[in-house]
């Protein structure tokens, strides 16, 4: 890992420890925590009380055809990972962004999520 690469995730990890310390799952309201890497997505909404993933959703997944680094497939995942939430019995949530800024794949995923149905 090249020094630049190195600041660029220790400031993504500082990033997510500040919206974490704010940013909790409850039973009534799982947070939705979303990763992004250069090839794949993937969205979680997990109870942190619990400490269980109560529905998930990935680019990683059998399933899952075409390329999961670009902006459709953020969408495809969020409205994915809405539709299991909601099978589980979740209509509302709090976001993680998970240290990205709001643009681009993140807001893609998390409209998607909206559109399908989840509240946040």
């Amino acid at each position: 890992m090249s020094s630049m690469a190195k600041k660029k995730q220790v400031a993504r990890d500082r990033r997510h420890r500040r919206v974490r310390k704010k940013v909790q799952g409850t039973p009534d309201r799982p947070r939705l925590a979303v990763f992004r890497s250069s090839r794949h997505i993937v969205a979680q909404v997990i109870d942190d009380i619990a400490g269980v993933t109560i529905a998930a959703a990935s680019t990683h997944e059998k399933d899952f055809e075409g390329y999961g680094g670009n902006t459709d497939a953020a969408a495809r995942i969020g409205a994915l990972a809405a539709e299991r939430a909601q099978a589980a019995g979740v209509t509302k949530v709090v976001f993680d962004r998970g240290g990205n800024r709001y643009h681009g794949r993140v807001k893609a995923l998390a409209d998607a999520a909206r559109d399908a149905g989840l509240e946040f």
